[in-house]
């Protein structure tokens, strides 16, 4: 069931939610990257990314002039020798977009992030140096 998010008009389709709870819960999935279709208004999957794949190869499919939402199944070892995971989602808004393009995934990013139930780390970044792996790890650890 898709509902429209009444502050942006934005539907989150099914498929976002069936992906990641398939990355949360079977792991079929290292990242999920996701676009506003501007002229149907929905938040739709544009790329899975396979199990075996790393975090540069979602940083390789953000695009530079263009804003995206994704999450990505961190794996990472603490301070005290423990392997982890966690879920981080990524709200990717280079400086290079459009504004018009800014607003509507500013305005919809809190309603699609709920949407992502097991999300435990949240970057913005609008610029490849805000979300280095260094960025994110140490943000999944504290």
């Amino acid at each position: 069931m898709e509902q429209a998010n009444a502050s942006s008009g934005i539907a989150v389709g099914d498929e976002c939610k069936m992906k990641f709870l398939e990355l949360k819960a079977k792991r079929n999935y290292r990242f999920i990257v996701f676009k506003i279709e501007e002229t149907s208004y929905q938040v739709v999957v544009e790329k899975l990314g396979q199990p075996n794949e790393k975090y540069d190869d979602l940083v390789a499919c953000l695009p530079p002039n263009e804003c995206r939402y994704a999450v990505f199944d961190l794996d990472f070892t603490t301070n005290e020798n423990c392997q982890k995971s966690k879920i981080v989602f990524i709200a990717w808004a280079p400086d290079s977009s459009r504004v018009r393009s800014k607003m509507v995934y500013a305005s919809s990013k809190d309603r699609f992030r709920k949407e992502l139930d097991g999300v435990q780390v949240e970057l913005q970044a609008t610029d490849l140096s805000e979300m280095s792996y260094d960025i994110v790890k140490e943000r999944a650890i504290s």
